[in-house]
Formats: C-alpha cells, sequence, structure tokens
C-alpha cells in the first residue's frame, strides 16, 4: 500500500492543486516501511491525479481539494482523506492506526478568488481548518 500526503516544510499543504512536493509512504503489515518526497513538477490539478496513480497510490491525504480533483482521484482508484492539517508524518501514522480526523465532506468553494492573492492556509479565506478548505 501507498499513502501520499500533499506536503510542506513537514506538513499536510493545503492546497491539492497548488502542492510542489507529495510525501509518499511505503506500507507493508499495517507499518510505514519507507518514505520519499515526489516533485510535482509543476503538475496543475488534473494532471496530479494522474501522477499518484502512476506512483501506484491507494490513499490520498490533504487539506482542501476541489470537485475535479475528487472525481479524478475517485476515477484513478484513490481513496481520498481531506482536510487535514499539521504534521504529514503524524497523518500517515494515524491514518494507519484508524484515527485519522478528516473531512468527508471537504470542498472548495472559492476557486473563483484565486487571483486576489490569496493564499490557502490564511485565516481570512476560512482555509486553515475550519471546513471550507482550498483544493
Amino acid at each position: 500500500m501507498k499513502i501520499a500526503v500533499t506536503y510542506e516544510n513537514g506538513n499536510v499543504f493545503q492546497h491539492f492543486g497548488h502542492t510542489e512536493q507529495f510525501k509518499i509512504y511505503d506500507v507493508e503489515d499495517g507499518r510505514i516501511t519507507g518514505a520519499q518526497v515526489a516533485d510535482t513538477r509543476g503538475s496543475g490539478h488534473g494532471a496530479l491525479a494522474g501522477m499518484l496513480s502512476e506512483l501506484k497510490v491507494d490513499a490520498l491525504i490533504c487539506g482542501g481539494i476541489g470537485g475535479g480533483a475528487q472525481a479524478a482521484l475517485a476515477e484513478a482508484g484513490i481513496r481520498l482523506y481531506g482536510g487535514v492539517s499539521g504534521s504529514a508524518d503524524e497523518a500517515a501514522a494515524a491514518l494507519l492506526a484508524g484515527n485519522l480526523a478528516f473531512d468527508s465532506d471537504v470542498r472548495c468553494s472559492h476557486h473563483d478568488h484565486h487571483g486576489d492573492g490569496h493564499q490557502c492556509g490564511e485565516e481570512k479565506h476560512g482555509c486553515a481548518g475550519n471546513g471550507k478548505s482550498c483544493g
């Protein structure tokens, strides 16, 4: 099994479509046996699901994610655990332990304002864990 986490500076990156890296965890017998950081090489929203599929990822942990990306992940057979924040390593371990806190209804509801200087994770846009995540 492989788990991918949107990744930046050790933490779960909060905007799936703009992540520059994934941390990929290899799992055997319910334990993490290895991890690597994969660069997205500038891939955008649609190409990221394909990249994860090519890497044989089974599950994705992320902050926010939009509906189109959710559909692409579902089509690729990748389970989604959205609305997660904090340490990437702790999130992967929590998923394996069966106690990861995630939002099964995570949605990005403000794709139309990305030209206004918005940065995901800023409290003023509700991206920092209160259910209105970016994607």
